[in-house]
């Protein structure tokens, strides 16, 4: 895993000569800074750093938000066809994205969204696999908790939000670091809906140094080293629940 972080930050230091040269070399021979100056003056990168940032928080606040709520209602309610709509939201685990996306291009276009924040956050504010991730960590909470809580008049929201939530904070850690990352990788969906610089998010951006017949690699690996630190932050102070969250959902389906 830290090899090709490792190459990839290496590589950001060289001239674009070395970096294409064969037998290829780890360490640059002369280290340069020119290609994160490249980088600074060909695109607007606080401009793709807070574009990815608005996108990735907002669908990860809006995922954990409501696939914590929709488990919680799919493990405790009872009601006609729960369970066959239930299936029916796993069913849709099953559809590439690529299919449904022409059909969702159409929805946002009709709805003028096109080259808009909507257009890049909507369709992501709900996620099949967050609500059964949060389904299945809700049945280990004992329904006793819950009942008591009802008869000492606590209404229903007020138990998903005092009592559910604090014991779904390993998965909900789990869930929220898969959904930053999956966001802030995204290239596919905001190339498709985007066409300014003021709405293109960090993939999209370093997708402008792939060219017809080359690619600059050295600003690519200089560009991508400086969208991965986010990435990293996030995973380290994070990563214990990361680890409890996926241990504990693996033991308790």
């Amino acid at each position: 895993m830290i090899g090709p972080l490792a190459w990839m930050f290496l590589t950001s230091f060289k001239f674009p000569a070395e970096v294409i040269q064969y037998p290829p070399t780890w360490f640059p021979k002369k280290p340069t800074l020119s290609n994160y100056v490249e980088v600074f003056s060909l695109m607007k990168v606080f401009r793709l750093f807070l574009n990815s940032s608005i996108v990735a928080i907002a669908n990860t606040a809006s995922v954990l938000f409501f696939s914590s709520l929709a488990g919680y209602t799919f493990a405790i309610y009872r009601s006609p066809g729960r369970d066959l709509i239930f299936l029916a939201i796993l069913s849709s685990m099953m559809i590439p994205f690529q299919v449904i996306m022409i059909p969702l291009y159409l929805i946002i276009r009709s709805f003028g969204w096109l080259n808009t924040y909507q257009a890049l956050i909507v369709p992501g504010m709900m996620s099949a696999f967050g609500i059964f991730l949060m389904r299945q960590f809700v049945t280990t909470i004992p329904m006793e908790l819950i009942e008591a809580a009802r008869i000492d008049g606590c209404p229903e929201f007020g138990i998903y939000w005092n009592l559910i939530l604090p014991n779904l904070k390993p998965a909900l850690s789990a869930l929220g670091v898969f959904t930053f990352l999956w966001n802030w990788d995204n290239f596919l969906w905001p190339v498709v809906v985007t066409d300014s610089w003021k709405l293109f998010t960090l993939p999209v951006g370093l997708a402008m140094f792939t060219h017809q017949y080359f690619t600059e690699y050295n600003l690519v690996m200089a560009g991508s080293s400086m969208a991965v630190i986010p990435v990293l932050v996030v995973y380290f102070i994070a990563q214990k629940q990361i680890i409890r969250g996926i241990t504990l959902t693996g033991l308790k389906g």
